[in-house]
């Protein structure tokens, strides 16, 4: 984990200028808690009054700061709020000693911020399975408050990145009665990706106002057309969390704004695009667009099914167009298929229709799509109106130098 990795080369050309959320202030620092020589942890403060929302992991192993924000989230509250961040140790699977770490960490960063511990929200990411030193944490919250500041959130999104190769941030405005309304998210994630209710580490502000209750259904709505769509190696994290956080400082309620609907979606989806890109050792980013199933959810199982094959995501390494693979992955899945009424695309080229090789197949055709940097595969299932699109990365010999060293 301290070793440099290369930039993905499917990183954006740069990090996003991101537009600054009134009532939310960031500050990182370099506490040491694993790595030497780079800020990782992440505090960001809340102004009295903001809505939180979240989405998390349902491992069965699912990390204690995750099961502290899962019993906090919901509810009004007229208090400011906090949100504390360390990478480089997840704190998961560290018995008793993790919800003291917690415990400690939210209590000192209620003091330091003014708020109740109940509205001190953490997230850990890193090595699993051993003791997070908090008071490394603890010790640097008033550093960190004294630091605060409205336009710190590129440096935060650095701060909670573990080996990813690139910060990731997005944003949206939207026009409401003729007054601006805006929306800023950071993520992190390049490995451990298959979601289940949340996505890596992620935290959306916006100054919108809206209720809490109506901003937690549009998050779950979406998180899983976004996040719950991605794989890059089929394993879910113990610590995926999503959070977000609507101040109200705009004073323009979004309640049942459909511009601000779509605009939030935008921001999730491209956030989910960039942990994608930045899949460990990923050189190629992949569309599995499945129609035709027998109803969303066989279409959702179908897309998975070939999105998180190794052999076909091999293949796509290697740049072949091994179609083969994926009419196997489409048998293997569970979900509904019928041979015979089975069509495959790769990019505009069909190369299977009605259960055979296309007549119009051309070879060449197919292997030019392979040689991009942006695969899709398009599979119609003829069966129904199901549909899902899912987004994945190839697996390259990058991923297992990334992995088989991860905690040296």
């Amino acid at each position: 984990m301290g070793k440099s990795l290369a930039v993905s080369p499917l990183a954006p050309a740069r990090f996003p200028d991101l537009p600054v959320i009134d009532g939310v202030t960031f500050a990182t620092i370099a506490a040491g808690v694993r790595y030497q020589g780079r800020t990782d942890v992440m505090l960001a403060k809340l102004a009295p009054g903001s809505a939180v929302a979240g989405a998390f992991t349902r491992s069965a192993t699912r990390a204690a700061p995750v099961l502290d924000c899962q019993a906090k989230i919901g509810g009004a509250s007229n208090e400011g709020a906090a949100i504390v961040v360390n990478s480089g140790n997840a704190n998961a699977f560290t018995g008793r000693g993790g919800i003291d770490a917690v415990e400690a960490i939210t209590a000192a960063a209620a003091e330091v911020c003014g708020v109740p511990q109940a509205r001190v929200f953490t997230s850990s990411t890193g090595v699993i399975g051993e003791p997070l030193p908090h008071e490394r944490i603890t010790d640097a919250l008033g550093e960190l408050h004294a630091s605060l500041s409205p336009s710190g959130i590129a440096d935060a999104a650095k701060a909670i990145m573990t080996t990813d190769t690139f910060p990731k941030g997005a944003s949206a405005t939207v026009e409401v009665d003729g007054r601006t309304v805006s929306i800023a998210g950071i993520a992190k994630g390049s490995g451990m990706i298959a979601p289940d209710m949340a996505t890596m580490l992620v935290y959306i502000f916006t100054d919108a106002q809206i209720d809490q209750d109506k901003l937690q259904h549009r998050l779950s709505t979406h998180t899983e057309s976004t996040f719950n769509c991605i794989t890059v190696d089929s394993d879910t994290s113990t610590s995926d969390a999503l959070i977000m956080a609507a101040t109200g400082a705009s004073g323009v309620d979004v309640s049942d704004n459909e511009d601000f609907d779509a605009a939030l979606r935008g921001v999730m989806l491209d956030l989910a695009h960039q942990v994608v890109k930045d899949g460990e050792g990923a050189s190629k980013f992949v569309e599995i667009a499945v129609t035709g199933a027998s109803n969303d959810d066989d279409a959702k199982t179908h897309a998975l099914a070939i999105a998180n094959s190794p052999l076909i995501k091999t293949a796509i390494a290697g740049e072949d167009p091994n179609w083969g693979r994926v009419v196997m992955a489409i048998g293997k899945s569970g979900a509904a298929a019928d041979r015979d009424r089975l069509s495959i695309r790769f990019g505009d080229v069909e190369v299977a229709r009605d259960g055979w090789r296309s007549p119009d197949y051309s070879e060449e055709a197919a292997a030019a799509h392979m040689q991009g940097e942006n695969i899709v595969i398009g599979v119609d299932l003829g069966l129904g109106e199901g549909t899902c699109t899912v987004w994945t990365c190839d697996l390259t010999h990058g991923y297992i130098d990334i992995n088989a060293d991860y905690r040296s």
